[in-house]
């Protein structure tokens, strides 16, 4: 089952569920969110309760794409209680451009490099154990969500604006502090990679920019191998496209083991927050020597996830010199 949510004309929020190519409204005026929550209080799935609620009016979902009246697949009502949170170097790709983007002067295995082999030797322990723990990166909170055809925005001090095709696990915290994931979706963890390669120490700023999820939300396990197509329009032309491997079959670390280093630390088991952690990727546009310019489209698209995620790259101006952030004292 894949779920996405849309803007209603009277200014509610809509879901609405599909099955192969039909897309249909669900039968309640709740978010996901809200609908999430009602399905740990019952003890129900999310297929469980839809299918009670039933399915009313079809819907021609991309339209409502092309109107801009979609959202991301789950938000929260106070976004500051949304974490966008990833792994990365879990993907054979990321470890080989992350590597060359890092290379040390002398030639020698960089730090990313050993990051990456320590999750191949230890990032799928079996027997329910902990392996190896990731490299984990922070994004922002829900202000930093862009919905699906929204722009993604750098800001006037970014050195570069370049896409990240991943996979990413939506959770909702239950009362008790579990951690319950409704499902999975494709994401554009939307990075700095110039500032990145200045200084691999910059990573955390590289990060802190918005992020794309949706449009639809993939109800139930993530297949262990997922074929995917990230690229890069400009005007009527492709600049860029490459296919890109993940799921587990692909990846280096074990979902359950990126799943437990993000929710060992209590402050991420909070009761009624969201998270959208990314997996990390396998392809960027970037390690081909691609620039992506003001109003090229980022699109990404994997068979299991439905509607391709597309948003356009927009750069804000630049003014002649960067203002300091003044504070003001009490």
């Amino acid at each position: 089952m894949l779920l996405s949510q849309c803007r209603r004309e009277d200014g509610g929020v809509q879901i609405i569920a599909r099955h192969g190519t039909e897309a249909y409204e669900v039968r309640t005026r709740d978010t996901l969110y809200r609908l999430a929550q009602r399905c740990i209080e019952e003890g129900a799935t999310l297929k469980e309760r839809i299918l009670a609620l039933g399915l009313g009016s079809a819907v021609d979902l991309e339209a409502i794409y092309a109107a801009g009246r979609l959202l991301p697949p789950v938000t929260h009502p106070d976004p500051a209680h949304l974490h966008l949170t990833g792994t990365g170097l879990t993907h054979v790709g990321s470890a080989s451009t992350r590597a060359e983007m890092h290379r040390t002067a002398a030639g020698g295995e960089t730090d990313s490099m050993r990051m990456f082999r320590l999750g191949l030797e230890g990032g799928k322990p079996a027997n329910g154990h902990a392996g190896v723990q990731p490299e984990w990166f922070y994004k922002g909170n829900g202000t930093a969500l862009a919905a699906p055809g929204a722009p993604l925005t750098a800001p006037d001090f970014a050195e570069d604006g370049g896409e990240e095709p991943e996979i990413a696990g939506v959770y909702l915290i239950a009362p008790d502090t579990t951690p319950v994931r409704l499902g999975f979706a494709l994401a554009n963890e939307f990075s700095d990679h110039v500032m990145e390669r200045r200084n691999y120490l910059y990573l955390a700023h590289s990060k802190l920019r918005p992020a794309s999820i949706g449009p639809e939300l993939l109800v139930g396990e993530l297949p262990r191998h997922v074929e995917g197509v990230s690229r890069i329009r400009r005007g009527a032309a492709v600049i860029f496209e490459k296919p890109f491997l993940s799921g587990e079959a692909n990846m280096s670390h074990s979902l359950a083991n990126l799943e437990h280093h993000h929710f060992k630390y209590p402050l991420f088991r909070q009761p009624g927050d969201l998270h959208v952690h990314m997996f990390g990727t396998a392809t960027i546009s970037f390690s081909e020597g691609v620039t992506a310019r003001d109003g090229d489209v980022f699109e990404i698209e994997a068979a299991p996830f439905g509607l391709p995620l597309r948003n356009a790259l927009v750069f804000t101006p630049r003014g002649t010199a960067e203002p300091r952030t003044e504070i003001r004292a009490l």
